[in-house]
């Protein structure tokens, strides 16, 4: 029996239901096993949301792993701002650079997707800090704090003057208010989400990694003068435990009666081919060494991955 891989995309969205459904007619009427990785996660969870019905008809076990359940505060607040930076050093000059990267994700729906949750109970509400030199204050520098309820103001004013040079057209990329709302309204049916009671539920997630969680631009010597230059500076990181991507808090905090919740000292992309990993796949699963490793387990298994 064969499993179904497939990426996280609204093309996924649109053909899960099918996939499901083959899978269920297709191995004599047993339900389906989903393995998720990262933004698959909300995948399945918007779709069991939306599809509540179709979801506890086709699957048996859902398996979450390193799900931004609640978002991944510093890692998205930054890319929004300023990009992300996959490599560094030599091998940076192959890859594509932190600023053009910036360029992509400002219009990127996964993005906004994963802002941290505005209503989640966070045990520390994730911050952004600027170092702001006030031209209004005779140049006052001060330490301007936005939390995460207020800093759709900060991307506004940030990415106002944002522009990508193609073809030498200067293209407007400001903060895309359209994804944003639309992303708010995700985030409300990702918190309507029930699990069906004969759906078994189990979550991994990352431990020991330093994973961003407050950003700060500038600093008391260098402060930031124009909030658009926040786009090309380089933040300093307080950390909280996780991944290196997603925090703990955030994968735990699933919402559902869960059968196990397992930490395991990987990161975000290393949790795929982490061992230990693969050993409680194989046990809830219930498939052998020899079964796993040639990818044949007992049921049919749908994974989704970022």
């Amino acid at each position: 029996m064969a499993m179904i891989f497939v990426k996280a995309t609204d093309k996924a969205m649109a053909g899960l239901r099918a996939k499901l459904e083959t899978a269920y007619k297709t191995s004599g009427g047993k339900k389906v096993n989903i393995i998720s990785h990262s933004m698959g996660g909300l995948l399945v969870r918007c779709f069991m949301s939306m599809n509540h019905d179709v979801f506890t008809k086709y699957v048996n076990k859902w398996i979450c792993i390193a799900c931004p359940f609640q978002g991944a505060p510093g890692c998205i607040n930054d890319s929004l701002l300023t990009g992300l930076q996959f490599v560094y050093g030599f091998e940076s000059f192959f890859f594509v650079s932190r600023w053009a990267m910036h360029q992509l994700l400002v219009e990127c729906p996964s993005i906004y997707e994963m802002l941290p949750n505005l209503d989640f109970n966070w045990k520390e509400k994730p911050i952004i800090q600027v170092w702001h030199k006030n031209s209004e204050k005779d140049g006052t520098v001060e330490l301007v704090q936005y939390e995460a309820t207020n800093c759709v103001s900060l991307f506004e004013e940030a990415l106002r003057n944002n522009e990508l040079t193609y073809n030498g057209k200067k293209v407007p990329l400001p903060f895309n208010m359209s994804i944003f709302k639309w992303a708010t309204e995700t985030r409300r049916i990702l918190d309507n989400a029930v699990l069906p009671d004969t759906v078994s539920f189990y979550n991994i997630y990352g431990t020991s990694y330093d994973t961003p969680y407050d950003v700060c631009y500038g600093s008391k010597s260098s402060p930031i003068g124009d909030l658009s230059e926040v786009c090309h500076t380089v933040p300093t990181y307080t950390y909280v435990d996780g991944d290196g991507t997603v925090p703990t808090e955030s994968v735990m905090a699933d919402g559902f009666a869960a059968k196990e919740r397992v930490g395991v000292e990987a990161d975000h992309r290393g949790l795929l081919c982490n061992d230990n990993v693969f050993e409680l796949l194989k046990k809830w699963l219930g498939a052998s060494d020899k079964a796993m490793r040639r990818r044949v387990p007992k049921r049919k298994v749908v994974g989704l991955s970022s």
